[in-house]
């Protein structure tokens, strides 16, 4: 196996034995040959799209297979088996469908032929199909990080589909750009401007997600989170999926079961329609690389809907589930729901009703809830604050959390920006500070949590409108500085998504990501001025100097 598509991978190069996620050689393995098919797979999708032939089943198909492949995801080995089965199906239907002859077909790449049915034949060909496959490291390069933005888009799309909401350009793109890295004619030019073009299309696909959100839940508020607990018997849901929350409050209610976030879903605590419910009782815990921890002490079932799931110990993988596109070897996994249905939790439900309510941990508040709409709500007591100099900068403190020790940087500059700042966040990073006592500036917080990592939006929309209200025309000159913690591909496309719309200067850590050779690091550099994190005293200060 060669995996470096997150942030933690083996000394900062590739993970080769292992991943230090946890995940297998043959899963590796697995995942590779399931992103290489789907190449080949979007090959045919794109030409059935210009004969006008019906690809609405493979779209789907596609985006859940790269959400799948998200780092922290699924680690199923079986999950992977029965999906690359069924997308040879796919292609075999569509080259029949497309009716192509037998030179069309030889023509066209190995990944689009190739087909198989043993798990023999599966890891014979894992072995020379892999990320290593591309031999110019640049090339690679921006393969991979195209790649990578594309995972994210489909994350962020499957979201909104599964909330009713679809755009088939997006389709499209993650189509025409996974058979793009199949074309050794392109340049690496030609795959820079895919690269920012993929930017484009993950704006375009968090946008998506939050009117889908929006609409069904309401717009988040200004929320004051209770992270200590009842003594009802509990269930926890982490992840990142809003209906699947839902379709659990609706089964809980009344049951005399309580309902607690855990990371990612901690924002679901914001929404409107989630406070309706009395047995939504708050925040257990904090960022994913803590719950073999705090799942033990929660004591109740815990329903992984999405990422971040790591190996779960023996003293709860019992009442552990999956649901979605997460997947465990050995954890039970929650089928989903059929059309219109809610999924069913009751099995869920049932274990709860068993197991003692959940050890306290902590007690007390945090607030959330500052997504654009409430933002835009406060303006003008922000825009008076700016102009008056009682905020002197907001940092914008977004993206993801993780193991590395050297993430106590994030928690170190919270601490030491003056007191004129505000910090911006969204994703689990904001875990690294969101209970430090930072205080107010005028009863504006200090900490603004915008949401979940895909509502790092609602960041770059706060930002575009302050830019429309201070009547400049570059959003670089705000008095706002970027300080991004990135661990795995949802990170890269909203990375990708602020250099399409034009932001620079970013500071990017708690290191630079490995798939980036030493050229396509440089053309960031020096096109988007990209930087990475260093020291926190030196970091602080040119940050409150616009540098």
């Amino acid at each position: 196996m060669f995996c470096y598509q997150c942030q933690e991978t083996a000394n900062g190069s590739g993970c080769g034995v292992r991943g230090v996620c946890g995940k297998t050689e043959d899963v590796a393995n697995l995942q590779d040959l399931l992103i290489y098919n789907l190449k080949g797979l979007s090959v045919l999708a794109v030409r059935a799209k210009q004969k006008a032939i019906d690809t609405a089943e493979v779209d789907r198909f596609i985006i859940e297979s790269l959400f799948a492949t998200i780092t922290n995801v699924n680690f199923s080995k079986k999950s992977f088996v029965k999906r690359i089965r069924a997308l040879i199906s796919f292609k075999d239907k569509f080259k029949s469908l497309l009716n192509l002859n037998d030179v069309e077909s030889t023509q066209l790449h190995d990944a689009v032929n190739w087909t198989a049915q043993t798990e023999i034949e599966f890891d014979e060909k894992a072995k020379s199909i892999g990320v290593l496959r591309t031999e110019d490291v640049d090339i690679r390069s921006l393969r991979e990080l195209l790649v990578y933005g594309l995972k994210g888009i489909a994350a962020y799309a499957d979201h909104a589909y599964v909330l009713d909401n679809e755009d088939p350009k997006i389709y499209e793109f993650i189509e025409k750009a996974l058979a793009a890295t199949l074309d050794d004619s392109l340049s690496a030019d030609q795959l820079v401007e895919l690269v920012i073009e993929c930017g484009k299309f993950g704006v375009d696909a968090m946008a998506l997600l939050d009117k889908a959100n929006t609409q069904k839940y309401g717009h988040p508020e200004i929320t004051k989170v209770n992270i200590g607990v009842r003594k009802n018997p509990g269930i926890l849901i982490s992840g990142h999926d809003l209906r699947d929350m839902h379709d659990l409050l609706e089964q809980t209610r009344g049951t005399g079961v309580d309902v607690y976030t855990h990371g990612e879903m901690l924002p679901a605590n914001y929404y409107p329609e989630f406070k309706k419910y009395d047995n939504l009782v708050g925040n257990y815990g904090s960022s994913w690389w803590l719950q073999n921890k705090e799942f033990e002490t929660f004591n109740g079932p815990i329903l992984m809907t999405t990422n971040c799931i790591v190996q779960p110990k023996d003293s709860y993988k019992d009442r552990i589930f999956t649901t979605g596109v997460a997947g465990f070897d050995g954890v039970k996994n929650i089928d989903n729901r059929n059309g219109k249905k809610q999924k069913d939790f009751s099995e869920i439900i049932a274990l709860a009703k068993k197991c003692p309510a959940p050890t306290e941990i902590e007690t007390g508040e945090i607030i959330g809830g500052f997504a654009h709409n409430q933002v835009f709500a406060l303006a003008d007591k922000v825009v008076e604050a700016v102009k008056s100099g009682v905020i002197k900068r907001f940092i914008v403190m977004a993206g993801c959390d993780g193991r590395h020790k050297t993430r106590d940087y994030f928690t170190k500059v919270a601490e030491s920006l003056p007191n004129d700042t505000i910090i911006l966040t969204a994703g689990c990073a904001k875990y690294r500070y969101n209970k430090l006592k930072l205080g107010d500036l005028g009863g504006i917080p200090r900490v603004l949590d915008a949401g979940q990592c895909n509502d790092s939006y609602s960041l770059a929309v706060i930002a575009l409108k302050l830019k429309e209200v201070f009547e400049l025309d570059d959003v670089n000159k705000l008095p706002i500085s970027f300080d991004i913690a990135w661990y795995e591909q949802k990170a890269v496309i909203v990375l990708l998504a602020l250099l399409y719309l034009g932001f620079k200067g970013m500071r990017l850590g708690p290191t630079l990501p490995a798939f980036l050779s030493l050229n396509v690091a440089k053309v960031l550099v020096e096109k988007f001025d990209i930087k990475p994190i260093g020291d926190v005293k030196q970091d602080v200060y040119d940050m409150m100097m616009g540098r």
